[in-house]
């Protein structure tokens, strides 16, 4: 009962630390506690009347900026990336530019306003306010590092929970008995009638099933290994549907093919979803095709499909399951450096990805 009760406390103050909804609560605590410690020190007493405040006040607004240009500006664009010398050499050089402009602010504002004269054991007290922001700092530092490895801890567990659960889903849905009964069907009717197309798709078939049993459990694959996997799909379903046509377009060199890696299967649901939507009953031709280029540091994948209006989705319960998964995928490994439009038209369902490689 004792270690639920600490356990408790321990996960209260953590979420108070960096959970969003306790921003203004953290900030205001911390702004109160600061003044106070600011308060008790000596430096503002030897001025006259209100001018005391007016001191404590200058003193505290040229701290308190100078921790938060820490917190918001260098932590983040210099500590966060590993540039701990710069942000060093810039924290030392904010604090020097603070010094001086609270000393030329005494000089410039409140000299003749000093009742108490300075002298050799007091040499010190001006700089006694001013040095209580060296811990504040560094605990400000502390916190902001928290911060980022609770919320990055927070994303890693939750993609490996999304991804687990994704591997699961394609092992019971994508690669499913149906798909292979249809499909050995096929081989078995091709060796009757043309054996070599039939070994054709035996291979293709063994490709597609090492891709899913292999690279599939890998955090990265090579481009042209998921270029490769997509298009022995759209084979296989080609050959399932006579009227089905479908085009894989890329200008891309094999040296960036080579050398170019992104997350395995994050194509392959839209590609599914472009299969199964591009279905006619009445046989009439359908198609898909892909587009997949680099440029400027980004890859743009673009998959467009045929649609026809009097086809209807089986499956209404679990449609939209896949690409609810894949676009939650995307925001954890990519945050907001990826962008996704999908374009729904009576003739055609078009998605445009952009990822950064």
């Amino acid at each position: 009962m004792k270690y639920s009760s600490w356990k408790f406390k321990e996960t209260a103050v953590m979420d108070f630390l960096v959970e969003g909804k306790y921003t203004f609560r953290r900030h205001l605590l911390f702004l109160v506690f600061f003044f106070f410690l600011l308060y008790s020190s000596r430096f503002w007493h030897g001025y006259s009347g209100i001018y005391q405040y007016y001191v404590l006040l200058f003193v505290y607004t040229i701290l308190i900026a100078m921790v938060y240009i820490n917190i918001y500006v260098l932590v983040p664009r210099f500590f966060f990336k590993t540039k701990y010398i710069t942000y060093l050499v810039l924290l030392v050089l904010m604090g020097v530019v603070g010094l001086n402009i609270i000393g030329y602010g005494f000089k410039l504002f409140f000299v003749d306003f000093k009742v108490v004269a300075e002298h050799k054991g007091e040499k010190g007290g001006i700089y006694e306010g001013v040095l209580m922001c060296i811990p504040i700092i560094l605990t400000t530092t502390t916190i902001k590092l928290l911060q980022k490895w609770i919320s990055d801890n927070k994303k890693i567990n939750e993609l490996n929970n999304l991804t687990l659960n994704m591997e699961l889903n394609e092992l019971r849905n994508q690669i499913n008995p149906h798909f292979l009964f249809n499909m050995l069907n096929n081989v078995k009717a091709l060796i009757r009638t043309d054996p070599a197309k039939a070994s054709v798709v035996i291979v293709k078939l063994s490709e597609f099933l090492r891709y899913q049993l292999y690279e599939n459990s890998e955090e990265k694959t090579l481009l042209t290994s998921e270029i490769d996997f997509l298009s022995n799909f759209l084979n296989l379903e080609k050959i399932r549907r006579d009227q089905f046509s479908f085009d894989i377009i890329t200008q891309l060199d094999k040296r960036a093919l080579n050398s170019t890696f992104i997350p395995p299967n994050l194509f392959t649901t839209f590609v599914e979803n472009a299969v199964k939507h591009s279905v006619d009953i009445s046989g009439e031709g359908s198609y898909v095709k892909i587009e997949i280029n680099i440029e400027n540091k980004q890859l743009h994948f673009v998959c467009i499909n045929s649609r026809h209006a009097r086809y209807t989705v089986p499956d209404k319960k679990n449609s939209g399951l896949g690409l609810a998964n894949i676009t939650r995928r995307l925001e954890l490994l990519y945050n907001d450096t990826f962008e996704l439009d999908i374009q729904s038209g009576d003739k055609e369902y078009i998605v445009n990805l952009k990822i950064p490689v």
